[in-house]
């Protein structure tokens, strides 16, 4: 036995050194050959993806990772199909996040010089950025978004010329998880945002900036329709039931129903393995198997539209999940008046992983039809201002923070497709741009759409016309419509036409965009077709139908026939209340008046908002984002700057105090009391304090913030929002109007308060 044993080794032996020779050989072959040859041979690093689950039919490439590119953000695509990528390298470095603020980040041109398919070169377009969060190809140049600034620049021989501020207060600074990004050029020209309430567009060489819904956390996408697509931590998939802009035209009216709606209630995730997250300790959060339930941290929602997924994957709503490496696919549908989300799986995902380093943060459509992931791979994608205690010993023990300097795109296809990108944007012409317009592929089609209005295609008009009068695709269609939108070429005739089409997407855009041409003039002309339309008895010509009567009701009250016929159809519907309120120009008494005196229609409800519109313009009162000129820092990061800065030497970076110095504050009863930790950090503190049952007697007494001119009541709250979050296990806040309460509070000493008199203390 062990003598066959011998035999055994030494035949495998003797096989490898066979195979080790032929292999020799092989290479020496292809070494001979390849200097022969006509294509380079380049270095690229091979990445294991044994650890990763992918649905049945489809597989999933490396297409980029380390060393070209380290902690990827965002990701947009050239016009020859190069990659280019945002780098954040800088981001939760430690548990301190130390490198947040140096300028340490990127923007790379990503090249693949040999053809096949794996990224194998690098180059910087800008460097020196701190942390940089967006970036979009769009009017011949990059757009990009360098908090708080919002930067536009042209290129030329992949270099940087000609930089444009477009916007100084695109973002406060401070924590890049409350910071708007995403910048989308929807269909209808406009370039939208995640966690930002306003649009950018530039026409005629002029960059314009609007407010629209505020939208999301991180990440936005849109369907072929142009409805957009967002979510938040704990909410998987929020959207739009409507398109852009459409509820929020009269400033003195706030929807609630018709934007930033939850999709679906279902925010079930399925990870492959127990989960670090930060709020594991609490009730539900995780299951018996330390596996999370639900999402803590979802984001970068894409509809898919590449047209190469087989078609019930086409506008499916994917989601990333990097808490539970894992991307989510929903199956949306849509309803004329609605859109609702169902979760593809149940007990599975599309996407899963057992590596802890996969952290998706964004999800692109491609040029050639397949899903790009972004990959951030980094051990801590929570911020520094939010970890929890639990979640830092968490860390601490599995040496998730040691997981930085790493970075990976992931490419997902479908089986057996190889789908080539051979166009060339920069020198096609012009009809084909038009035919390109009818491609399968979303990405293909908007670029189309764009290259025709920043090279002002004009010479396009009739063939852009002809497209959407005669055209069989509807998609088509649309994207051609606001092609000559970009072009300044449409007309009031021709979207009368237009608006006709026995197609409901295409008469909505055509009702939306006939808003610009309301006139005593043409208002007979529109209110025929109106009439015309409503005979279809269908929900999204309806609704869009009764968004735009209000414009055109200031101009001729006769236009009230049409609407009452719309709303008494949708009676107590909120949406098409909304609908109704957004498009009224003054009008709301006589609407009133009017809706008095018909004894067949009743909703209380609507009466009710007609009459608060009309009280909010006697006070000046407004949507809030036409008051918000930019989205103010988080308090929890500021918070957090300002405990670095005042408390750290004292209490320690992690909150664990100072021998001999100061107490603890992790876990400290005093904390946990959000009242009581304002006083103190406002009045100061002498004498012995008892935390968590150890006595400390301290010679020196900590000294109040209140003779602190320059610290405001703002800043206590914010301190007290990071310090609750970041040592104890229940995160409290205290509005700023309570603190200010809490300055009045003085101890009787008119000094510092002592932990009797805090403990006796009772805030009203």
């Amino acid at each position: 036995m062990w003598f066959e044993t011998v035999l055994e080794v030494e035949d495998k032996i003797a096989m490898k050194l066979y195979l080790m020779n032929r292999l020799f050989v092989i290479l020496l072959l292809f070494s001979l050959l390849s200097g022969i040859g006509c294509k380079n041979s380049y270095e690229e690093p091979i990445i294991s993806l044994d650890e990763y689950s992918l649905e049945d039919g489809f597989s999933l490439e490396v297409v980029a990772s380390e060393p070209h590119l380290i902690a990827p953000v965002a990701i947009d695509f050239d016009n020859k199909g190069r990659i280019w990528v945002a780098e954040m390298p800088g981001y939760m470095n430690d548990m301190r996040g130390t490198d947040e603020t140096k300028p340490v980040g990127s923007i790379k041109i990503l090249e693949d010089l040999d053809e096949d398919g794996i990224v194998d070169h690098s180059k910087v377009f800008l460097d020196s950025l701190v942390m940089p969060r967006a970036l979009a190809h769009v009017y011949g140049g990059l757009l990009y978004a360098e908090p708080p600034y919002l930067w536009f620049t042209e290129i030329m021989d992949d270099k940087p010329v000609n930089k444009v501020l477009v916007d100084s207060v695109y973002a406060a600074e401070g924590n890049p998880e409350h910071q708007p990004n995403g910048l989308l050029l929807n269909i209808d020209n406009w370039i939208y945002n995640a966690k930002s309430n306003f649009r950018y567009r530039r026409k005629n060489g002029v960059w314009e900036k609007e407010p629209t819904t505020f939208r999301g956390q991180w990440g936005i996408s849109k369907d072929n329709f142009g409805r957009l697509y967002y979510n938040d931590n704990s909410r998987q998939l929020l959207g739009d039931h409507v398109l852009p802009n459409r509820l929020i035209r009269n400033k003195h009216f706030t929807p609630a129903k018709g934007v930033a709606q939850m999709l679906t209630k279902d925010q079930r995730v399925y990870p492959l393995h127990a989960t670090s997250v930060n709020r594991g300790y609490a009730k539900g959060v995780l299951d018996q198997d330390s596996i999370l339930v639900n999402a803590t941290a979802a984001c970068s929602p894409l509809i898919y539209r590449g047209g190469v997924f087989s078609a019930e994957y086409e506008e499916n709503a994917f989601v990333c999940i990097p808490e539970g490496n894992l991307i989510k696919r929903n199956i949306l549908s849509f309803r004329g008046d609605s859109t609702l989300a169902k979760q593809a799986y149940e007990g599975k995902e599309f996407l899963a992983s057992t590596d802890e380093g996969f952290r998706p943060v964004n999800l692109n459509n491609g040029p050639d039809g397949s899903m790009f992931v972004v990959d951030m791979h980094r051990g801590m994608i929570g911020h520094h201002a939010y970890l929890s205690p639990y979640l830092k010993e968490k860390v601490k023990g599995n040496r998730l923070d040691t997981l930085t300097n790493f970075g990976r795109i992931l490419k997902v296809r479908k089986t057996g497709e190889i789908p080539e990108y051979k166009i060339d944007f920069e020198s096609i012409g012009s009809q084909e741009l038009v035919d390109l317009l009818n491609h399968a592929n979303g990405w293909i089609r908007d670029r189309a759409q764009q290259q025709l209005i920043f090279q002002a295609r004009k010479e396009t008009t009739e063939g852009l016309k002809k497209l959407i009068i005669g055209g069989e695709n509807s998609i088509a269609k649309i994207h051609a419509l606001y092609a000559l939108e970009g072009l300044n070429e449409l007309s009031f005739d021709f979207l009368i036409d237009t608006a006709q089409s026995a197609n409901s997407d295409l008469t909505a855009h055509a009702v939306v965009l006939l808003e610009r041409f309301v006139s005593k003039t043409n208002v007979d002309k529109a209110n025929t077709l109106f009439e015309e339309l409503l005979k279809r008895e269908d929900a999204q010509t309806d609704l869009y139908l009764l968004s735009t009567l209000g414009k055109w009701l200031a101009i001729d009250k006769q236009i009230f026939r049409s609407m009452i016929r719309i709303m008494n159809r949708h009676q107590r519907e909120p949406i098409f209340r909304e609908a109704v309120l957004s498009g009224l120009q003054g009008d709301e008494k006589f609407l009133k008046d009017s809706l008095t005196f018909l004894s067949y229609y009743n909703d209380p409800v609507l009466m009710e908002q007609l009459a608060e519109i009309q009280d909010y313009k006697k006070e000046a009162i407004v949507n809030p984002i036409y008051s918000r000129k930019f989205l103010a820092e988080d308090n929890r990061t500021s918070g957090a700057k300002l405990y670095y800065e005042i408390c750290a030497s004292c209490h320690g970076l992690n909150g664990k105090g100072i021998e001999g110095l100061a107490p603890p504050l992790m876990n400290s009863e005093h904390v946990a009391d959000a009242k009581r930790l304002g006083l103190i950090i406002l009045h100061g503190l002498e004498g012995p304090i008892t935390v968590n049952g150890k006595r400390y007697d301290l010679n020196l007494a900590m000294p109040g913030l209140i003779r602190n001119d320059e610290i405001t009541d703002k800043d206590i709250a914010g301190i007290i929002a990071y310090v609750t979050n970041a040592f104890s296990d229940e995160p409290k806040w205290l509005k700023t109007e309570d603190v200010t309460k809490l300055r009045l509070a003085k101890p009787k000493s008119g000094a510092e308060y002592t932990e009797e008199e805090l403990l006796n203390y009772s805030v009203e």
